[in-house]
């Protein structure tokens, strides 16, 4: 008895691999790959406002408040040199000179002279006068300056607020994924649901296979991505996602599991990314949401439970029961074998039945030549013999 469970639980070398598999892609949605050894990083400047708005908060904050007080700062030092170089600071209580900004006593007051001209709050204590020219262009330049970096750092923090992904954290995946029958053919299926009652418009779904590929030259591909075809064909990946829907994967001919039985699957190493896309129907604006599951998170012979009831005028969702599932009864064979066995039988049904039929007609006392007859016909095409056989008679 221990020597037949020693045999049936996996080797010692498959759990390690098992346990070490790495996500490409985190439950969360979240690409578990990160950019090294990047020689080329002046790129990043080049598309400044995407660089700031992938930041972290943290970092888009700081980035937010140094933008504003350096630029006050540089500007207010500026109108204090102005201030220091037309001697505006000596002739402080010179009544009859005219200053380059009045009331402007030193830095201080020069900075806060910068922040009222580039916030335009203007409380009147502090003021430009018409006899400095180099003043004026300073104040056009900081006004025009500071408009921009009003509309580049407000821009970089609205969309960093809007931005859809946030709409995805209401987008929820089934924890596993399930193998069973569906109309007689085995199918990979998982379920997706909208926490929201603003729903995704244009919603679609996709699907990837995630694992490791040798090519005939040797090649080896650590990666490989292949699609799986969640009806693509059909317009069947076009979702109307109102309440959670089962996505089915038909594992036919052109499946990458054509071949894969119950026992093949669980040693196997795989990794099904699923991408969920669509419009929010608030903003506009294109959703992406995304998930994986590993070979640890398929479960074959499993169905999901039904999530949906008839209430009074309306239906409700039990997001309670959404990751659940149930077993089923189920063939382990691969898709493969149950499609050779299906074609076995429907070929055997299509041989016998004519048979029977036949020798149901000569017990019925049909003449010995008509017997003969049909007994060609049906040696000759397999199927029952035709009327004008049974009229000669």
């Amino acid at each position: 008895m221990a020597q037949e469970n020693t045999a049936l639980s996996p080797g010692p070398e498959e759990q390690p691999r098992r346990r070490g598999r790495q996500r490409y892609v985190e439950k969360d949605g979240r690409c578990n790959v990160q950019q090294g050894n990047v020689r080329e990083t002046y790129r990043y400047l080049t598309d400044l406002f995407t660089t700031l708005v992938d930041l972290q908060w943290r970092l888009s904050l700081l980035f937010f408040v140094l933008a504003y007080a350096l630029t006050w700062l540089f500007f207010g030092a500026i109108w204090w040199l102005i201030a220091y170089g037309r001697g505006d600071l000596e002739h402080l209580e010179d009544t009859a000179w005219t200053p380059c900004v009045n009331n402007l006593n030193g830095f201080v007051a020069a900075f806060l002279f910068s922040i009222e001209t580039e916030t335009t709050i203007g409380y009147g204590h502090r003021v430009i006068t018409d006899q400095c020219p180099e003043g004026i262009v300073l104040l056009l330049l900081q006004a025009i300056l500071g408009s921009m970096v009003n509309a580049f750092m407000v821009g970089c923090m609205f969309v960093k607020i809007s931005q859809p992904n946030k709409r995805a954290a209401t987008l929820v995946f089934s924890s596993h994924a399930v193998v069973s029958l569906r109309d007689g053919r085995l199918c990979l299926m998982f379920r997706v649901g909208d926490l929201r009652s603003s729903h995704i418009v244009e919603a679609s779904i996709r699907a990837k296979l995630i694992r490791s590929r040798q090519t005939l030259e040797g090649e080896f591909i650590p990666l490989h991505q292949t699609d799986l075809s969640v009806g693509f064909e059909t317009g069947d990946d076009r979702l109307f996602l109102v309440s959670p829907l089962v996505i089915s994967h038909e594992i036919d001919a052109a499946s990458p599991f054509w071949e894969a039985s119950r026992r093949a699957l669980e040693r196997d190493d795989f990794e099904i990314v699923v991408i969920l896309e669509g419009m929010v129907e608030a903003t506009g604006m294109t959703c992406q949401a995304r998930s994986s599951y590993l070979v640890d998170e398929v479960l074959w012979g499993h169905r999901f439970t039904s999530v949906l009831t008839l209430e009074d005028g309306f239906y409700e969702v039990d997001y309670a029961s959404f990751h659940q599932t149930f077993e089923v009864p189920t063939p382990s064979c691969s898709a493969r074998e149950l499609a050779e066995a299906a074609a076995r039988l429907d070929a055997h049904l299509y041989w016998s039945i004519p048979s029977r039929l036949d020798e149901k007609v000569e017990e019925e006392g049909l003449g010995e030549g008509a017997g003969e007859e049909a007994g060609a016909d049906k040696e000759q095409n397999g199927c029952l013999p035709p009327v004008e056989s049974e009229s000669k008679v």
